[in-house]
């Protein structure tokens, strides 16, 4: 057991976008926090929570049967109360009202955003728990609710290539992304897809239309493309109107995967991920760290100034696109 800083009662939140895992991270911190003799209470609705009063003592009991849930027990909202400094004057006070003396955020980008400003702010101690599909925060090498969110992809993927198989068509399949293409990167390379198509790097409908017609000379006569809602091309619905503008010979459909990405129990991995980070983000309040973001480098715990997980984002590596492109020919 860690030497302990003197933490009566934590406080622990998800704000943002849902994310699989979640719930394994609540549960995680609840029960590490009572094995370190602190009290726990969830804030219902994030940064809204907060201002509105929205808190609940979560006993051990109480985070009992979650781990294998989607979503989060503590439900999740974007706040622009929250934005205003009264509106965070209001969660302080909230906050000193139930005895609250250190918080643990669950969440992404936004979350953490808010979470500097608040610790900042209010001299409150901080850890952000890295909780977004789209693992575009900088500091983990993975974040809760990635490998979950790619494996509803794949799945969907694998289905809509039997139907593209039979009846020689080319799907159009958009998935969550709208600033970073990671789930469309690994989930076209892992879907075999002929096409990827991502924020970070432009993709023009020739260089997409010499793709399929290289494809139809060595007999491919149906295609998946994988777009990120983000792609500079404008999403799913747009490049394949571009496509049939071009050449009309193609037989064109369009799926956009959407929500469904987000829900869902969580994989064995985001399970795994979400337990640690729940566990070490209460261990690292304990040892007087603060503003910081709990993650994994190399499968090995990494704490990351909140400020540079927010400014700074993962970047998309350049030999898995060209693995993409060469595995698609």
């Amino acid at each position: 057991m860690v030497k302990r800083n003197k933490i009566k009662r934590i406080g622990v939140f998800t704000s943002g976008g849902d994310a699989p895992g979640m719930n394994a991270a609540i549960r995680a911190v609840v029960r590490t926090a009572i094995t370190y003799g602190a009290e726990v209470y969830g804030i219902l609705r994030g940064y809204d929570g907060m201002i509105y009063d929205d808190f609940i003592e979560l006993k051990s009991q109480n985070v009992s049967n979650i781990l294998q849930r989607g979503g989060t027990i503590l439900k999740s909202a974007r706040s622009m109360e929250f934005k205003t400094i009264e509106g965070r004057k209001k969660a302080f006070e909230n906050i000193q009202k139930h005895g609250i003396e250190a918080l643990v955020a669950i969440g992404g980008d936004g979350t953490f955003t808010g979470a500097q400003k608040f610790s900042q702010e209010f001299n409150i101690p901080i850890i952000g728990v890295p909780g977004t599909i789209d693992n575009d925060l900088f500091g983990s090498d993975s974040t809760i609710g990635y490998d979950t969110a790619m494996n509803t992809v794949v799945e969907a993927v694998d289905r809509l290539k039997d139907t593209a198989d039979s009846h020689n068509r080319l799907f159009f399949v958009e998935v969550m992304g709208r600033d970073a293409g990671f789930i469309a990167l690994n989930t076209g390379i892992a879907t075999g897809a002929e096409g990827i198509l991502i924020p970070e790097i432009e993709t023009t409908v020739n260089d997409l239309k010499i793709t399929l017609k290289t494809n139809l000379k060595k007999g491919k006569t149906s295609g998946i493309i994988i777009v990120a809602e983000g792609d500079q091309s404008g999403g799913a619905y747009e490049m394949a109107r571009k496509v049939k503008e071009i050449d009309n010979s193609y037989n064109t459909r369009v799926t956009v995967l959407g929500h469904v990405q987000r829900g869902g129990a969580p994989t064995l991995a985001d399970r795994i991920l979400a337990s640690k980070l729940g566990f070490y983000a209460v261990e690292a309040l304990f040892l007087g760290k603060d503003n910081l973001m709990v993650g994994i480098q190399n499968n090995k715990i990494a704490y990351v100034p909140l400020e540079n997980a927010i400014k700074h984002n993962s970047e998309i590596d350049h030999d898995m696109l060209r693995l993409a492109r060469i595995l698609s020919i």
